[in-house]
């Protein structure tokens, strides 16, 4: 067909040849190595152990929460270990399904023992790393996928320097990736220095607590919120029967505490100082409510620990509509006790409407929707 459509061109490439310029490629290999569970090629190792991230529906019955980015998304992390690392571990007589179960510090703790401690992609010299690929590029005719891993915390003159010197070197492309630079891929395990205006994901072992008494459809119920530099971190809520918890009435504030049992579960017990000045503890606050009501206390609690404000809390515990009513008189319930930690001038959710004028100008005050323009409120 080339010959019919363009004969002078078949006569160039009889006379000066002709160049396949796809012919040979490095594809990118590191979740197909993954994969098929072989080598990447020249590209070292990213990390024996990392964390992935997927995108959960917090509303989800199992669902766990463990980080929510900067639009409001949910998203779970989960361990991922290397076959070659699960190999040593097995070679060196250690159960792969036990060490999936330690903590991020003890894994971190077996990787600094086995051969890929310091040897790994962010290891690798970075220069070096171009330079590498520049010298197969030359025997390469198209182009050749390698990624540069960065720390987060490098400069942008650092990464210009390092496309520069992949042209230099005769490369075709480079690719740079800077970790934690995208939200829901590859990150590592190892703890980061975190600002310290972010609320820790692990909780501390005490937090301040105040309790919240109110009427949730003419019944009584009581909150236990746990507060972190003043702001809510969990919260635990549901109808206050006769044997919850016999705290004295004046009692408003106290702590929630964190414990472990002799066979390793954990519970939360509230602790307040008596009016004689003596600490009293009351155990197992986790089996003083619904069990249903607890796990649903879980969920928000782990949305509010990892940073979502309040009024975005409150509006999406306000838009679950499940088909169980008292779940649903729960959520009635989360939302009165949080609405009083939104801070003062914050603005309704959008399209949210005065109910006396219709004005969208709302705003939250002392926990109240008010509006600006003709004053009404509209409390709990």
């Amino acid at each position: 067909r080339l010959a019919r459509e363009d004969p002078g061109l078949i006569e160039e490439m009889k006379q000066h040849g002709r160049r396949n310029i796809s012919l040979l490629t490095i594809a990118p290999t590191g979740t197909t190595s993954l994969m098929t569970q072989t080598t990447s090629g020249i590209e070292p190792v990213f990390l024996p152990v990392y964390k992935r991230r997927r995108k959960v529906n917090p509303s989800d019955k199992d669902a766990l929460v463990t980080f929510v980015d900067e639009v409001g998304d949910s998203w779970e992390e989960y361990n991922v270990f290397h076959h070659n690392f699960l190999t040593w571990l097995k070679v060196n007589n250690m159960d792969p399904e036990e060490v999936k179960k330690f903590s991020d510090e003890d894994i971190q703790e077996l990787v600094k023992r086995s051969p890929y401690y310091k040897a790994t992609s962010n290891d690798v010299d970075w220069m070096q790393k171009v330079k590498m690929q520049g010298a197969i590029q030359k025997w390469v005719d198209h182009s050749i996928s390698v990624t540069i891993n960065l720390p987060g915390e490098v400069s942008e003159e650092l990464v210009g320097k390092l496309y520069v010197h992949a042209w230099k070197n005769g490369c075709k492309g480079v690719t740079v990736y800077r970790d934690g630079s995208r939200a829901g891929v590859l990150v590592a395990s190892e703890k980061k220095n975190k600002d310290t205006s972010e609320f820790p994901i692990k909780r501390p072992r005490e937090l301040d607590a105040e309790i919240l008494r109110f009427k949730n459809n003419d019944e009584d119920w009581i909150a236990f919120i746990g507060l972190l530099d003043g702001k809510p971190y969990e919260i635990f809520t549901g109808r206050k029967e006769e044997d919850t918890f016999p705290i004295p009435p004046k009692v408003k504030k106290g702590k929630i505490i964190k414990t472990r049992n002799e066979d390793g579960t954990k519970r939360y017990d509230f602790q307040y100082v008596d009016k004689y000045g003596y600490k009293v503890t009351m155990g197992g606050l986790s089996h003083q409510f619904n069990s249903e009501f607890w796990n649903y206390a879980k969920l928000i609690s782990g949305v509010l620990r990892h940073g979502m404000p309040v009024v975005d809390a409150v509006n999406l515990v306000s838009s679950l509509r499940l088909d169980n009513e008292s779940i649903n008189t729960w959520s009635a319930g989360v939302v009165r006790a949080l609405k009083r930690y939104i801070p003062n001038g914050t603005k309704a959710k959008p399209g949210q409407k005065c109910e006396e004028c219709g004005s969208n100008n709302l705003i939250y005050q002392e926990g109240c929707l008010i509006c600006t323009e003709c004053g009404s409120s509209k409390c709990g």
